[in-house]
């Protein structure tokens, strides 16, 4: 005993020394680090009339050509991006609208997926005078457009940062009768070929939705002759990094693609977009149907209900509950004597109260799924929950405590078996009853691996088919209490309790090591959390599964009061270490909004000022943010009370302009140091990560004069 505590003690001392992880950021650039193309895109603004006869409409286009390899976007820019803002300046009573959106193609922009278009692209415009205008009334139609470009790399708006405000302007006469721009009429008829074509007759859109995908229904199938088709909504609604799904039969085809979870737009009960088949494209605007949750064959509904069955009957090998079945059923027994039928009855009325619970248990999941509860417009599916990183935090402590725990590295659960065992004390029809009840309570804590399954089958099924799928896994559960209650006898055939059962539950442990696994993959892949924070995630996990074996080794009622107390503070201690070291990282710098008279007034009281000149269209910018200021280059700021600053591009500021001007840079992201009694900021690199950033700052800032 001696020797445990000394080993013990030496435990509680090594804990005192926690070693920091190292950092993990990557500094390779999967851009290259090649100077950006200086060219610019070109803007044509032409009429297609000289003369209209008054209150007649006409039309306008803005054609723009860009340098190779970049591309201007679509109104959805798929990923971040920003499309053509016209900006007009109208004479008072004019109205000006977009006849539509040209057909966009797929690009790629810092290796996401985006819509727009390249090298050309015609933007088409009506615009309406009022009526009654005289003749020989010269129409003055001016804008000031705006738009971005991207490449691979690098993103700009246009006209370049530091350029002057551009004004376009063409001039229409009211005139006696219509007079076109001859030499305007082919840009005039490109433009309009650009434009997605109204439906055909002989093709059928229909749109549904359910928690998992969006999919429009084309039909017939021979209407649909090519097999490349896409969609691009308007409204940014669908998740244009996840791949479609496209699937034929002889009657429809059938194109899905994943909701935007990050989008701001509600689904709403309709969608709109363009629709592309092979080269040609198609004006979609379609209300959603009612929600059509995926067919399910005859067969595949026997599997999922056969294998909730099964679940619920292995809920019963569990340790919490197996032992307790025999005595259960003697308790009805010795409630009806030799009545058979009064026998039955308990074994009925107990299921009834197993089948209850799983009702309510369903019914709660299938409000939260329908939104008839919780916030309105949530997806409460098997991965709803995964797309927070506090709940897939806590899941996967969860899960790898009760793996430990199955795996018999402690013990936990004996509450559960006296629950059990107090059932059996219980009298009459409601006492059978409230027992289903608790029993069913009591199987929750050992049947997570089955119940994760039982929900990941039945999430996507109609309602009624869902609750179907609960109603048989509550059967499974029940069943052995109803042929027990009608065969007594068969009581004495039940296989004893033993070293079998723990043989088994340590094999479902391996279950749940699983789920832990997964669930930590899922945790890496969330952008708050990223791969570099794997190293201290796997140390907290091994730092709690060390306090669950201290807990089951030196905390049980076997050990001395000493050596108890010992084990709990060396578990409490590891435990605590393996939360701090796993839980989801800290949101990263505090920025503050950018203004010349915020980097005036810090460097006037002799404070860096750190300026990052961004945009919420620019991937590098997303890029930069997402791995370059951890938690050594936060204490850096902290250290040298550097003051961060966020210059927000993403609608044009004049102010940013000017000043990107003055720092020769055409594009973002920029990123700039300013620091006191120094003339000129010194800029980093375009794309970074936190090594270099710190390098940076301790370079700059490192030595005091």
């Amino acid at each position: 005993m001696v020797t445990c505590n000394y080993l013990l003690l030496s435990l509680l001392v090594g804990t005192i020394a926690v070693f920091a992880p190292a950092s993990l950021a990557n500094q390779f650039d999967p851009f290259a680090a090649s100077e950006a193309n200086t060219n610019s895109s070109t803007l044509e603004f032409l009429a297609e009339a000289r003369e209209v006869p008054s209150g007649e409409a006409f039309h306008v286009l803005m054609k723009m050509t860009h340098p190779p390899g970049w591309h201007s976007y679509f109104v959805n820019p798929g990923y971040v991006g920003t499309s053509l803002k016209p900006n007009w300046d109208l004479p008072p009573g004019f109205q000006a609208e977009r006849v539509g959106w040209p057909i966009p193609h797929i690009g790629t922009t810092a290796g996401k997926k985006t819509y727009g278009y390249e090298p050309t692209v015609s933007h088409l415009f009506r615009i309406t005078p009022p009526a009654g205008l005289p003749a020989g009334t010269q129409m003055k139609i001016a804008a000031s457009p705006r738009w971005q470009i991207c490449d691979e790399a690098n993103c700009r708006p246009e006209p370049g940062i530091g350029a002057p405000e551009t004004v376009s302007v063409v001039t229409i006469t009211v005139g006696p009768a219509l007079n076109l721009v001859t030499a305007n009429t082919q840009a005039f008829a490109d433009a309009r070929a650009m434009l997605p074509a109204t439906l055909p007759p002989e093709l059928k859109v229909q749109a549904v939705a359910t928690a998992d995908a969006v999919t429009l229904i084309l039909s017939p199938a021979d209407a649909v002759a090519d097999s490349t088709v896409h969609f691009y909504d308007y409204d940014q609604v669908l998740d244009a990094q996840s791949e479609p799904n496209v699937t034929r039969n002889e009657e429809e085809v059938r194109w899905s693609l994943s909701p935007n979870k990050n989008s701001d737009t509600p689904l709403g009960n309709k969608i709109s977009g363009i629709l592309t088949i092979g080269e040609k494209g198609y004006e979609v605007n379609a209300s959603f149907g009612d929600r059509e949750d995926e067919h399910v064959s005859f067969g595949k509904l026997l599997t999922i209900l056969g294998g909730m069955f099964l679940g619920g009957m292995i809920l019963n090998l569990m340790p919490c509950v197996f032992p307790v079945i025999g005595i259960k059923i003697m308790s009805f027994v010795q409630q009806a004597g030799e009545d058979r039928r009064k026998i039955l009855n308990h074994g009925v009325i107990y299921a009834a109260g197993v089948i209850l619970s799983f009702w309510v248990l369903s019914g709660l999941l299938l409000a939260l799924r329908e939104n008839t509860i919780g916030n309105g417009g949530q997806e409460v599916t098997w991965g709803y929950q995964l797309q927070n990183p506090w709940v897939l935090w806590g899941l996967m402590l969860v899960m790898f405590a009760l793996a430990m725990n199955m795996f018999g590295i402690f013990e936990i659960g004996a509450s559960a078996t006296s629950v059990g065992g107090n059932l059996t004390r219980k009298q009459g029809a409601a006492g059978s009853f409230f027992s289903g009840v608790l029993a069913t309570v009591v199987a929750t804590p050992c049947s997570a691996p089955f119940l994760g399954v039982a929900i990941g089958l039945a999430f996507n099924l109609p309602p009624l088919l869902f609750l179907l799928a609960f109603t048989v896994m509550a059967l499974g559960l029940a069943f052995p209490y109803v042929l027990l209650s009608a065969f007594p006898k068969l009581v004495e055939r039940l296989p004893r309790p033993g070293p079998w059962m723990e043989s088994f539950k340590q094999a479902m442990a391996f279950l749940l090591f699983g789920t832990t696994g997964f669930l930590l993959w899922s945790f890496l892949s969330l952008k708050e959390v990223g791969l570099p924070k794997m190293l201290p995630i796997v140390l907290g996990l091994t730092m709690i599964g060390i306090a669950c074996w201290i807990y089951g080794r030196w905390c049980v009622v076997s050990r001395t009061k000493s050596t108890r107390i010992i084990g709990y503070l060396l578990a409490l201690a590891f435990a605590a270490m393996g939360a701090l070291y796993s839980k989801p990282p800290a949101e990263g710098l505090r920025w503050e909004t950018w203004s010349p008279e915020a980097v005036e007034e810090a460097i006037a009281n002799g404070r860096p000022v750190y300026v990052d000149f961004t945009a919420t269209w620019c991937a590098t910018c997303q890029v930069n943010k997402s791995r370059a200021y951890n938690g050594k280059v936060q204490a850096l700021f902290s250290n040298y009370n550097v003051l961060a600053l966020k210059a927000d591009y993403t609608n044009y500021d004049s102010r940013i302009s000017t000043v990107l001007a003055e720092l020769k840079r055409r594009a973002v992201p920029v990123n700039a140091l300013y620091r006191p009694g120094k003339p000129e900021p010194v800029l980093t690199k375009e794309l970074f990560g936190s090594t270099y950033m710190a390098n940076f700052i301790e370079e700059h800032l490192g030595t005091q004069e």
